[in-house]
């Protein structure tokens, strides 16, 4: 991969070059197969009959085979790369040093300091006639003494570089960052593989290596890494809407449909293509050079190119425009982040991980790609507003006092003109002042929170990925922390996802454990053996173990390669089976999906007619079985109560023990008149039951210990499977999650459903809030109960704090439960490329003990930030309140600009630094979650940060008026404009920094605990940074001089300096002993968003719109409002009808703004989800960005949920005939025309407007 920037612009010439004898080696250009997969359909078909003749034609010009694949020598590969280029989209540049340096230099404050600065050494300069200057007030005295006016610009260059300082360290901060994630880009680069097939045997490549006239075989779940035509393909289907913008799953057929494009998602099936275009070439990489992703020489290019390429213009612009919810696609140093939403950098398509971006902060400020800005964000965001407005207030005071005390003492008490010659000097008062007031705002603002919470949270995924959590977004791992529920899958993340067959119901016996096949009729075991072989997928299959004593390896689905380690065991070959009937002959094949829950699979048989093979969930697939295979192996009837038998006898004990059962079935179908395989209504019913299996699937060791940790932690585990319930409630007292006589509810999917819906068939929150508190087991359950009860929890008001929810999933279909969690995780090993893009944090090993560890990292992070607010708060407070106090009554800040400058940095980089890298304890785990409305600034940490300031004051206030006596020296106050440094002001400093330093290591406990040494040496950074700051301070105050307005101090000065730092830990003692419950003045600070608040979150996102579906959920509190607003709404309409002015008028005396806002949101999402189906999430913005990644439709749980199905129908139709459901607003006319019974009547008449009425002509324009 040596050349892997080969951009466009590197292969285009060449192919145009050497066209010709490409066409003569391949048999069709590279121009040629661009222009093939922009045609769709019908179009395409035509071209390919056309050009090629058929699919093997094609392959033939690609010298590729269908069934062996490319024969993969090296040599080929590479002039097939040379050809058609690489699968790689060269990603932007990230940004340089420089750039990220004068980046860090556009903050405000810093500006404000250097223009001073500047000012400040211009001046410094300049030499006013020296026998004027008694004339220009005593103020100015000393300016000239002992040849100090030489050293006045020392102060400036001082600030100057001590600004340059800052930068050069948040520079630093960004590129390390920034380079993290590109590291951590390549690693999922890597990890991203693709199935091929070369030289016959199927392997697993990186994403990069794939080759134009390769063989992929794809998948349900995965996410296409180039562009290819379907060769075969079983019931495929996928979802286009990163390209298209359209939600509708698109099927897929070789006959019908064979275009496959890059960075789609297969949604269902199953298949083979040869891949026609990959990197800038394929449709994804099109659009990204024309977005400018691949470096600006591809854009001078493009722009020759663009011409002729109108569609796919169209294309990218709907992109840019729909997907990239990011608008201001500058700021991203690796447009893969921002195209998180278009179709993320899919050639490796997990790339769109956190991207290369160093504006983290802007990016979560500017609440970019991912959900709404997270708590953490949220709460600081505020605190630091708050803080650094109190400092522009107190510095603007601080710079009016000391000039208005100036001019005062100048001119009115000494009685001096403002003569020409002195402006000079007086000017350099003026700046000078202006330095302390902007000195003070620069030591007011925290600019350390946003590089805390970074260097914190940027420690914390380096140090996960350890822990095998591959974090994806920032603020994840932080939200982690807060998580009060975890909703788990059971397969793969409670237990081990590795299956074997342990029972068996054969031949009307039910055998304990594995039976010999001699004890099964043979007619049977070979229609058991030929029923798994055939009806499973061929990429399924049982390796020989790695080890010489390990276990044989599961390759594939795992349920299946159970049912093949059953085949091995009855001493049959499932090889041999599938060798004679290879996946090309397979007729037509069902694959399993949430809604069918079982698999199917059609052959031809000899003589024509068709045998169908069938597995499934035990209880869904014989439902459908009217025969079942008798010890003889021949069939007989099998009721409705015989299969009732046969659930109390064989499944329920099975699944009692935690075993996972399976039945295997089949069908005979004659040849003439073929079936119409489409209608599976007709088709799964009516089956032969072979067998029934128990498989068992163990529970993971270490899971009971980890969600015991979980329970400690106060967080509650739930279980969510698809899984029969005796299964999942036998696995979930296995791991701990209930125990025995534990007050809990198991439910089932249709139980469930049947609870939270009301006679409608709608969700209502308050009956989510009955059951979800007690709620520990969901079986059987569809994605769409995955997402609504995440919804719902998320939702919830119920109890004394809003939830914070955690979701586990590996499918296709968990993406919206996992987009709608706080924190997605996806499981890295058997989880889908689609399951990965809507996560979060990736767990490498699917282990569910690995989340205990997110947590704790996560909680970390948490503490992190607070024992920073806490040191940095206290520092804060003192360095204002001294430098203002100090100007007020002394004219000069006790604490110069430089010092100021230093502390700066000492408190806000190295402070974070040093405390944002504490490792994480076990103990972290003993405390509940904070939750969402949990201030940062808890009490305690309240009581800490007044009771040292109150500490540090004191020392400072009495060494500033009552040093001079105490160590016998000069006064340093009221000192001339560019005086010596005094030792008096020095020891001040000095003594203040090392209170910072001690105070460093008290701020390492935020619960008031009384050990702060606790494990300060597992942490080394905290040490180095504590000890090198302590270096430091001792070269400033001996060598510092001038610049530092300091004077070398003796022994004994520097023992008192001391004396008074190490005072603050005693001090700590003394606070932490005072109990926080008595102190009832004490407040909380930093809250995040009150109870009854609407969620900040919602507003900040997007005021207009709020999907249907929460409204829903809102209802019952907005009812009164809306009842009222509603017929507000109406009278008015009704007089404006008669009074014939505009609507507008109408609408603006409406009473509430608000409820206003609310109904018009309701119309909006009501008039799209008419158009759009009602269940399909309406706002793109509001179920978390629905759009960016596939496209998911939250409605494939109509079919086994009857009660919804009916109900749903009904309402459809409802919806179709008259407009408008009740929570549409200003639509009652029955509800005026009837005059007093205003209120009874508005639910019912709600829906009578049609949509011919005026009524509905004010909907449509509002």
């Amino acid at each position: 991969m040596g050349d892997m920037t080969n951009s466009a612009v590197d292969f285009y010439p060449k192919n145009q070059r050497g066209e010709s004898n490409h066409a003569g080696e391949f048999g069709c250009s590279l121009d040629e197969l661009r222009s093939l997969m922009e045609l769709r359909g019908a179009e395409g078909v035509q071209k390919m009959q056309d050009t090629y003749g058929d699919v093997n034609g094609f392959c033939r010009r690609l010298k590729t085979s269908p069934t062996e694949g490319l024969a993969g020598n090296p040599a080929d590969l590479e002039n097939r790369k040379q050809i058609f280029g690489r699968n790689f989209i060269p990603p932007k540049k990230p940004k340089t040093f420089l750039q990220l340096v004068w980046e860090a230099l556009q903050d405000v404050t810093l500006i404000i300091l250097e223009l001073a600065a500047i000012i400040s050494l211009g001046l410094s300069f300049y030499q006013p006639p020296g026998e004027r200057s008694e004339m220009c007030g005593s103020a100015a005295g000393g300016v000239e003494g002992e040849g100090e006016a030489e050293a006045g610009w020392i102060e400036g260059a001082a600030i100057l570089l001590s600004v340059f300082c800052v930068v050069f360290v948040t520079a630093f901060n960004d590129w390390s960052k920034e380079k993290q994630f590109r590291g951590l880009q390549s690693r999922i680069e890597q990890e991203q593989k693709f199935s091929v097939v070369r030289g016959g045997q199927v392997i697993q490549i990186p994403v990069s290596e794939i080759v134009t006239g390769d063989i992929a075989q794809i998948k349900y779940g995965d996410l296409l890494p180039a562009d290819g035509v379907l060769i075969q393909g079983n019931d495929l289907k996928i979802d286009e809407s990163s390209l298209t913008g359209e939600s509708d799953h698109v099927r897929k057929s070789a006959d019908k449909d064979p275009m496959l494009l890059s960075g789609t998602h297969v949604m269902e099936g199953s298949g083979k293509m040869v891949v026609t275009a990959v990197g800038v070439n394929s449709q994804t990489g099109i659009i990204f050079t024309l977005l400018g992703a691949g470096g600006e020489e591809e854009e001078k290019k493009d722009k020759k190119d663009t011409n002729n390429l109108p569609d796919i213009k169209g294309k990218m612009l709907e992109i840019s425009a729909g997907k990239m919810q990011d608008g201001n696609m500058e700021n991203s140093q690796n447009k893969a982040k921002k195209q998180d939403g278009a179709a993320a950098m899919e050639m490796q398509p997990l790339k769109s991980a956190e991207g290369g971006d160093g504006d983290d902060k802007e990016k979560k400020k500017a609440g970019s790609s991912k959900k709404e800005k997270s708590v953490l964000q949220g709460k600081l965001t505020k605190l630091a507003v708050q803080i650094g407005k109190a400092g522009l207030v107190m510095s603007a005071i601080t710079v009016i006092i000391l000039v208005l005390y100036f001019a005062i003492d100048t001119f009115v008490i000494q009685k001096l003109q403002w003569l020409p010659e002195c402006t000079p000097v007086y000017i350099q008062f003026f700046v000078k002042f202006f330095i302390i007031g902007v000195t003070v705002l620069v030591v007011a603002v925290p600019e350390g929170l946003p590089l805390a919470v970074t260097i914190s949270l940027a420690y914390s995924v380096k140090k996960m990925m350890k822990d095998n959590n591959l974090v994806r977004h920032l603020d994840a791992c932080e939200t982690m922390g807060n998580a009060t529920a975890i909703c788990s899958d059971k397969t793969g993340t409670l237990t081990t996802n590795r299956m074997t067959v342990v029972q068996a119901y054969v031949g009307e016996v039910h055998h304990k454990e594995v039976p010999d096949p001699d004890a099964i009729p043979s007619k049977t075991l070979d229609m058991l053996v030929n029923a798994i072989s055939l009806n499973s997928a061929y990429t399924s299959k049982i390796l020989p173990p790695e080890k010489d004593i390990g276990l044989p390896r599961q390759v594939g689905n795992k349920t299946e390669c159970g049912l093949l380690g059953l085949v091995l065991d009855l001493k049959r070959d499932y090889q041999t089976v599938r060798d004679q009937t290879p996946e090309e002959k397979l007729y037509k094949v069902y694959t399993f999906n949430s809604e069918r829950k079982s698999m199917s699979t059609v052959i031809k048989m000899q003589d024509g007619s068709f045998r169908m093979y069938s597995k499934g969930a035990s209880e869904i697939v014989l439902k459908k079985c009217s025969n079942i295979l008798n010890t003889a192996g021949e069939p007989r009837g099998f009721r409705p109560r015989d299969r009732d038998e046969m659930v109390k006898k064989v499944i329920e004990p099975m699944a009692c023990n935690g075993l996972r059962t399976i039945c295997i079935a089949f069908r005979d179908f004659p040849g003439s008149p073929e079936p119409d395989w489409d209608n599976e209504n007709i088709i799964l019913i009516d089956l032969t039951c072979i067998a029934v299996v128990g498989i068992e699937d163990p529970v993971r060791p270490e899971v009971p210990d980890a969600i015991k940790k979980c329970q400690q932690a106060g967080i509650t585990v739930r279980m969510v499977t698809g899984d029969n319930i005796n299964t999942a409630r036998a696995i979930a007292i296995k791991c701990g999650i209930i125990s025995p006589g534990e007050d809990f509810i198991c439910l089932e999917g249709k139980d469930f459903n049947r609870r939270i819906r009301n006679e409608k068939g709608e969700i209502e929150q308050e009956r989510i809030d009955k059951i979800w508190p007690k709620l520990r087991v969901l079986a059987r359950s569809s994605p769409t109960d995955k997402h609504t009860l995440v919804k719902g929890i998320i939702d919830s008001l119920h109890g004394e704090r809003r939830q914070v929810v955690a979701v586990t999933g590996d499918g296709t279909n968990d993406g919206p439960a996992l987009k709608k969690a706080d924190v997605g995780f996806a499981m890295g090993i058997a989880g889908t490329d689609v399951a990965k893009e809507a996560s979060d944090i990736i767990l490498t090993d699917d282990n569910f003990s690995s989340i205990v560890k997110a947590v704790m990292w996560g909680r970390n992070v948490y503490d992190s930030i607070s024992k920073f607010l806490q040191f940095q708060l206290t520092v804060n407070i003192v360095a204002v309140i001294v430098a203002f106090t100090g100007a007020c009554i002394t004219q000069d800040s006790p604490l110069k600009a430089v010092q100021m400058l230093w502390v700066n940095l000492i408190m806000d980089t190295f402070a974070s630094l040093a405390l944002a890298t504490e490792p994480p304890t076990e103990s972290l785990l003993m405390r509940k979650p904070y939750g969402r409305n949990k201030p940062l600034i808890s009490r305690t940490m309240m009581k800490n940060i007044l009771g040292h300031g109150i500490y540090q004051l004191t020392v400072i206030f009495t060494l500033l008026f009552a040093g001079e006596t105490i160590f016998n020296i000069d006064s340093g106050r009221n000192a001339p404009l560019h005086a010596p440094p005094s030792e008096h002001y020095t020891i001040i400093f000095n003594t203040f920094v090392l209170m910072q330093l001690f105070n460093e290591i008290n701020a390492r406990k935020i619960h008031g605990e009384k050990n702060v040494f606790d494990g300060i040496f597992r942490n080394p950074i905290f040490c180095s940074i504590v000890f090198g700051t302590f270096a430091i301070q001792i070269v400033i105050i001996q060598f510092g001089g001038k610049p530092f307005s300091c004077i070398p101090l003796q022994i004994d000065q520097w023992l008192w300096c001391m004396v008074l730092g190490v005072g603050e830990l005693l001090w700590g003692q003394i606070i932490s002993s005072i109990p926080t419950n008595r102190l009832k003045f004490l407040k909380e600070a930093g809250h995040g968003t009150q109870k009854d608040d609407i969620p900040e979150e919602e507003l900040n996102e997007d005021a207009e719109e709020i999907d249907h579906a929460e409204r829903e959920l809102r209802r019952g509190q907005i009812l009164w409002f809306r009842g009222l607003n509603r017929i507000q709404t109406q009278i008015e309409v009704v007089n404006t009808f008669k009074s014939g002015t505009s609507f507008q008028g109408a609408l603006r005396r409406q009473s509430s703004v608000t409820s206003q806002n609310q109904d018009i949101r309701v119309v909006k999402a009501f008039r799209s989800s008419l158009y759009e189906g009602l269940e399909k999430p309406e706002s793109k913005s509001s179920i978390h960005n629905f759009m960016t990644h596939p496209e998911f439709r939250i409605d494939d749980s109509q079919p086994h949920i009857p009660l919804i199905d009916d109900t749903d129908i009904e309402e459809d139709a409802a919806l179709k005939q008259n407009s408008s459901p009740p929570s549409s607003p200003n639509k009652n006319n029955n509800a005026i025309d009837s005059g007093i019974n205003l209120t009874t009547d508005t639910s019912k008449s709600a829906t009578s407007s049609s949509p011919g009425s005026p009524l509905h002509s004010l909907e449509t324009s509002l």
